[in-house]
């Protein structure tokens, strides 16, 4: 096992760690994107899983069957489809919020349309599916089956209260428990539960992803605020202009003052923005103190993280998992 400071980021270094594994899941995601009869199913996927991505779910699947010295091709698969869930949902959303950049290069839905979008994500969801059949584990089905309810109730809740700043701190960690957290709780727990762990351990990994992914999405949520262009892949203040409500808005919103309610009203329930309204809410931020309250809560669900992986064997993954938990909250310097 080579050394980190070999590699950019913990992420890396456990790719190299699974290099064999991953190898398979990329071969088995082009596989089975394509399809033998529709052109453009293969034309729409493609785009998009050569665009790269760092595969952080089906990281977390294989890294989890690891930790439990997992045998067979069961892991791959179930890795596989997570991925393809991921890719269904950034398909969808991008449809949804006419999104018109994805991982640095134009979106799906502008290239061709919203439709071909759409239908390609289905059947990529379909895919993934057939996957976990594959693997006749119902448990790992089940688990699976109600992660992609959850992240559909999540997008609906996230649609039903978008560009709404009086939405509440619980709905707002019940969507972002939903679209991203899900994934990476269920990537945990199925890649223990396919190499045979006992329920003390699959319910230890399930919330090691779920604490990942809550600090991950705090961080990103930060980032369109205090990030570059090139660390985002978007371009910064993409959430402010399409008036999403996340955590740094939403806690400024519950410390405003008259004015300041004023103005979040206008550019985000109103969507009255002008030029320099974004300069404006950095500087409110600044002044609250808001930025370094979200930080310190995407470091919080790091350590949350990081107190579970106790509960997990002695393994070398299991330091690789830890630093990728330390690096969550700090990602994007």
């Amino acid at each position: 096992m080579r050394q980190d400071s070999e590699f950019a980021d913990p992420l890396q270094a456990l790719a190299h760690d699974l290099q064999d594994d991953l190898k398979i899941v990329d071969e088995l995601v082009h596989q089975r994107a394509a399809s033998d009869h529709v052109q453009r199913i293969g034309q729409v996927a493609g785009h998009l899983f050569t665009a790269g991505g760092k595969r952080v779910r089906p990281i977390l699947t294989l890294a989890s069957a690891r930790l439990f010295n997992c045998e067979g091709i069961n892991h791959i698969r179930l890795a596989t489809a997570l991925e393809f869930i991921h890719t269904t949902t950034l398909l969808h959303d991008d449809v949804i919020d006419r999104s018109s950049r994805r991982r640095g290069r134009p979106t799906a839905n502008l290239l061709w349309d919203d439709k071909s979008s759409i239908l390609v994500g289905d059947f990529l969801f379909a895919r993934a599916f057939q996957l976990m059949v594959a693997t006749s584990s119902v448990d790992a089905l089940t688990v699976l089956a109600d992660s992609s309810a959850a992240i559909a109730e999540a997008e609906v809740l996230q649609l039903a209260r978008q560009h709404d700043t009086g939405i509440s701190e619980e709905d707002y960690f019940r969507i972002i428990n939903g679209k991203t957290a899900a994934l990476f709780a269920t990537g945990a727990r199925v890649g223990a539960l396919i190499a045979g762990a006992g329920a003390a351990d699959c319910r230890a990994a399930e919330k090691f992803g779920k604490s990942l992914g809550i600090s991950y999405q705090i961080r990103d949520d930060l980032l369109d605020y205090i990030g570059t262009d090139k660390s985002l892949g978007k371009n910064v203040g993409d959430d402010f202009r399409d008036r999403k409500v996340t955590l740094p808005l939403l806690r400024a919103v519950q410390s405003a003052d008259v004015e300041e309610r004023a103005f979040w009203n206008r550019v985000i329930d109103r969507g009255q923005q002008r030029e320099g309204d974004l300069e404006t809410a950095l500087s409110i931020l600044q002044s609250r103190n808001i930025l370094e309250q979200v930080q310190a809560e995407a470091e919080a669900w790091s350590n949350s993280a990081i107190d579970e992986l106790r509960h997990l064997p002695d393994h070398p993954i299991r330091g690789r998992l830890r630093r990728l938990a330390e690096f969550a909250a700090h990602r994007g310097v």
